[in-house]
């Protein structure tokens, strides 16, 4: 097949980056001819014999909303003139006004911004706020639009599929592929506590972005009041982050660490006890799947995707606003050593069936279907 990928970035080391990377990579070898459309591509892909590499942007772009319509318009005028050179067109989301025969969707802009959660408001008066409303309702707007267009929708959890049907999009076309894991690169091992300034006792995780509320790491911060005997260590960016303040508001000091963002997270993984993740709103978090791997029970809310997945390796919670659920269930994971233990075998179990390879030939049985089906139509005509 002649297949096209057209998305911001093709990267081990970035979320929907690597996804398409295990895609890209296992398209490749099984034979395919594939052309990245992306502003950045690794070089495992790009060197290949099978693989084009087309850069959309070479030159920096200000804000996100500003890189993303650049790089729709770009992508739409590369496949107006290249669209009959393939058998297939893949989109991650909305990424070109051009039509898609498959688009894979990690996030829904419109259903965030409906929910209950979403706290960005107009009445704020603050431009930080509606520049985000401003970036995810025109993400959410033509998203819908590339949904319709496409032949087949594919979701990261069954969560994000009933979003995506909630927009109107017939059930018939959407389907589910989990993201994967490595299980080689996140699995059990020794701590290196030091490291990271870790101390001795019970190390809670939590990661993720924590410039906003969206994570909810505020409820982590006011459940820990009732847990006396946990710590926790922060693993986000720091510029620009509110959360250092809160915490010495809070006089929690003592009790959390902000490692800033790291590029040594397999190790921090190992050097903690548990994983709490009480986000607001989530697809499919690769983090979850990266500490299940790594042998970590985990806590969640019940807001997003992971209750697909995370079974008896870990537990799921009720609403993320609510602190005294979460509270219950973290006093469960500190003070209940064995059913640490339990929980923890059976997240790194669950985990080794949701490696890449799975992932990637998912979405390749996906794109035989298709390549089969407008091979039939062209036999008919």
């Amino acid at each position: 097949m002649r297949l096209a990928l057209l998305t911001h970035k093709v990267d081990v080391n970035d979320g929907q980056g690597r996804v398409n990377y295990e895609i890209v990579l296992g398209a490749l070898g099984r034979g395919h001819h594939v052309t990245v459309v992306a502003e950045y591509c690794s070089e495992t892909i790009s060197s290949h014999p099978n693989a084009v590499f087309v850069q959309m942007r070479k030159r920096p772009v200000p804000t996100q909303l500003l890189r993303n319509l650049y790089y729709a318009v770009k992508s739409t005028m590369w496949l107006r003139k290249h669209r009959v050179e393939f058998d297939l067109v893949q989109a991650n989301g909305f990424v070109t006004w051009g039509r898609a025969d498959i688009v894979a969707v990690h996030y829904v802009h419109l259903a965030w911004m409906r929910s209950a959660y979403f706290p960005f408001r107009w009445s704020s008066l603050r431009p930080y706020h509606a520049y985000q409303i401003l970036l995810t309702w025109i993400n959410g707007h033509f998203e819908r639009r590339v949904y319709r267009q496409a032949r087949m929708v594919i979701a990261v959890s069954a969560f994000t599929a009933s979003e995506v049907i909630g927009l109107g999009i017939p059930a018939e076309k959407v389907r589910v592929i989990h993201n994967g894991v490595s299980t080689d690169d996140f699995c059990p091992g020794l701590s290196v506590r030091d490291a990271f300034v870790l101390p001795e006792g019970l190390v809670g995780l939590f990661v993720g972005d924590i410039k906003t509320s969206r994570k909810n790491l505020d409820a982590v911060l006011k459940a820990m009041c009732e847990v006396p005997e946990m710590h926790l260590a922060v693993a986000g960016a720091l510029e620009g982050s509110p959360y250092p303040e809160i915490v010495r508001n809070m006089g929690l000091t003592d009790r959390v660490t902000f490692t800033g963002k790291t590029t040594r997270m397999a190790d921090l993984m190992r050097s903690a006890d548990f994983f709490v993740f009480p986000s607001h709103y989530e697809a499919h978090p690769l983090v979850i799947l990266e500490a299940m791997a790594s042998g970590l029970p985990v806590v969640v809310s019940r807001n997003f995707g992971a209750a697909d997945y995370v079974g008896d390796g870990g537990l799921v919670y009720g609403d993320s606003w609510d602190v005294a659920a979460l509270v219950v269930a973290l006093q469960q994971i500190a003070r209940d050593p064995q059913l640490r233990t339990a929980m923890a075998a059976e997240a790194r179990r669950l985990s080794l069936s949701m490696n890449w390879t799975r992932t990637a030939d998912a979405y390749l049985d996906v794109y035989d279907e298709l390549f089969k089906a407008n091979a039939g139509r062209r036999d008919s005509a």
